[in-house]
């Protein structure tokens, strides 16, 4: 009689084990402390672009520089152009051309000379300023004036450090004395707005992290419905298609995160 072979069912697929979860499953966390929003500073979003607050401190300091170099460069330019034509009446030159070409040449020479030496300290001002103003609005969540007060005390405290103490002192005073009229223009037109800076990022910053939160609840309600779904006793090429179809729902937030930011 012919010998019958047991017969055999294919073997379940083997389920893939990640090592880790993927980096999107993460419960989304709201920064509810001041080191965390600071942290934030700088840390980019989904399509890699800085927060509005460092970006702001970035455009200071390069219309600062711009300011005080067009602000030191164009006097000096007159002035130096001026002084050479002053020293330089008993030259001779051999042509009318020459002569105004070695005067335009004086003049930019102190151009670039004076308006170097303005741009880097106007940079400078504007940029400690604002670094400051910025860290103690992110840090406090509130636009004040003091934060403007401490800004331009710390500012000008430190710029006037090469004269010691008294140096010190005497700049940390000045600078809070300039930085209340400062203050007061910069809350006061934001107030006229209905609206402040902080409070449009608090709002911003809640919509984003509730429209997160919605988002991986979702996801998560979508994965346990899925699960729940599978049949023990399927197929295994049924169930590689669905482990692929979780392993693209997992995947799906930062693509979503993307196309809305684009969106809105």
């Amino acid at each position: 009689m012919p010998s019958s072979s047991p017969t055999t069912s294919p073997a379940p697929a083997a389920v893939p084990r990640s090592s880790t979860l993927p980096k999107n499953i993460g419960k989304p966390e709201f920064p509810d402390t001041g080191w965390e929003r600071i942290k934030d500073l700088f840390d980019r979003d989904e399509r890699q672009r800085h927060p509005e607050e460092l970006t702001f401190v970035i455009k200071s300091a390069v219309v600062a520089a711009l300011t005080g170099f067009l602000y030191g460069g164009l006097p000096a330019a007159r002035f130096a152009r001026q002084r050479y034509i002053q020293i330089s009446q008993a030259e001779v030159y051999t042509s009318r051309v020459e002569a105004v070409r070695s005067a335009h040449n004086a003049a930019i020479r102190g151009f670039l000379r004076y308006g170097w030496r303005w741009s880097w300290r106007v940079s400078l001002i504007v940029t400690l300023f604002s670094s400051v103003n910025t860290g103690l609005s992110v840090y406090r969540d509130k636009d004040s004036l003091g934060n403007y007060v401490a800004a331009g005390a710390v500012t000008v405290g430190l710029f006037r450090l090469n004269l010691g103490l008294r140096g010190l002192v005497a700049g940390s005073i000045i600078g809070a004395v300039l930085g209340i009229p400062v203050g007061a223009l910069v809350v006061g037109l934001q107030s006229l707005t209905g609206e402040t800076t902080r409070e449009r990022r608090q709002r911003e910053r809640r919509e984003l992290y509730e429209l997160k939160y919605a988002e991986w609840t979702a996801r998560l309600q979508m994965i346990d419905e899925l699960i729940d779904s599978l049949n023990v006793t399927a197929r295994p090429e049924e169930t590689n298609k669905d482990l692929e179809r979780i392993q693209e729902l997992l995947s799906l937030s930062g693509s979503n995160d993307v196309e809305k930011d684009s969106s809105s």
